[in-house]
């Protein structure tokens, strides 16, 4: 086996067997591929049989190239991954696969925006798009966001097969994870009104959001449009099409939906990805009070 076929058939694990967003495959896929070279590996018995000293070398040569502790952390899960995935292909046991611990981050809590901004936001890349159907189907996707607290990989990998959209659509998340995410009604008005205004058919199978040449939609459309957006109502540059799903979460626990609910309604595996949102919820609480409390203003 060759270099470039071990590299293939992880990338294909990724994107097909794990279905992990094209970011995800694309950081994991070059990971794998300088571990290859700098090793000069070619087969998956040569990967499996990695020590966690090798292996910590390796990472040792990447911080010396300047990586960020949170780049080392990525590049560590993306290794151990594909140690796990090169042990099981040579028929090894992966339980035995190398254990090493990567940096501790500090875990900063998501930056929401107001209701008034995610609908500003929506609005406002539709206004300033060069074309009608183009604006309608970011509008859609930036409400999918908020509206459904959708990941932006969810909403552009939706096909044809969604319409017409319901009162309901079923999403395939991380992990090849599904779940059920209400659709309102704003949301379907809105998909409805790119349907009518795009140029491209929507058959079974076939992408819902499309770029300008018919493909699928790529995900540095949607954050350019929405750049051009937030700088035109003088956002910070924390308002990105990731942030909207972050309000959704946070508007609704502020408006009393329970931790579980709001797990199931995320994706979350666990709950405990879902609790962070508590505190954000917290820290909103705190801004509201220290602008509001006479003895803390400075007027």
């Amino acid at each position: 086996m060759s270099r470039q076929e071990v590299l293939e058939a992880w990338h294909d694990h990724l994107a097909l067997g794990l279905r992990r967003s094209p970011h995800t495959v694309r950081a994991y896929h070059k990971a794998a591929e300088r571990l290859l070279t700098r090793n000069d590996f070619s087969s998956f018995e040569q990967v499996a049989g990695l020590t966690a000293g090798k292996l910590r070398t390796h990472l040792a040569a990447r911080r010396a190239e300047g990586l960020s502790n949170s780049s080392a952390a990525r590049e560590l899960s993306a290794l151990k991954s594909f140690v796990s995935f090169s042990r099981a292909q040579a028929g090894m046991d992966v339980t035995d696969a190398p254990r090493l611990r990567g940096p501790r981050l500090k875990k900063g809590l998501p930056r929401p925006v107001s209701p008034d901004d995610a609908m500003g936001l929506a609005e406002t890349v539709e206004a300033l798009s060069a074309e009608g159907w183009t604006g309608a189907r970011d509008r859609a996707v930036l409400l999918l966001l908020y509206g459904a607290g959708m990941r932006i990989s969810e909403a552009l990998s939706l096909t044809g097969d969604v319409l017409p959209m319901g009162d309901t659509i079923t999403v395939t998340g991380k992990g090849n994870k599904q779940r059920v995410v209400p659709i309102v009604p704003l949301i379907r008005e809105a998909i409805d009104d790119y349907v009518r205004k795009s140029p491209w058919p929507f058959g079974k199978g076939d992408p819902l959001f499309r770029g300008v040449k018919g493909g699928v939609l790529s995900q540095g459309v949607v954050q350019k449009a929405v750049a051009r957006a937030r700088r035109a109502l003088g956002l910070p540059d924390t308002a990105t099409p990731h942030a909207l799903r972050h309000s959704f979460a946070t508007h609704l626990l502020g408006a009393g939906v329970d931790l579980r609910s709001l797990q199931e309604l995320l994706g979350h595996a666990s709950l405990g990805s879902t609790q962070i949102y508590t505190k954000v919820d917290a820290a909103t609480l705190l801004d509201t009070y220290r602008s509001a409390h006479p003895r803390e203003r400075d007027d």
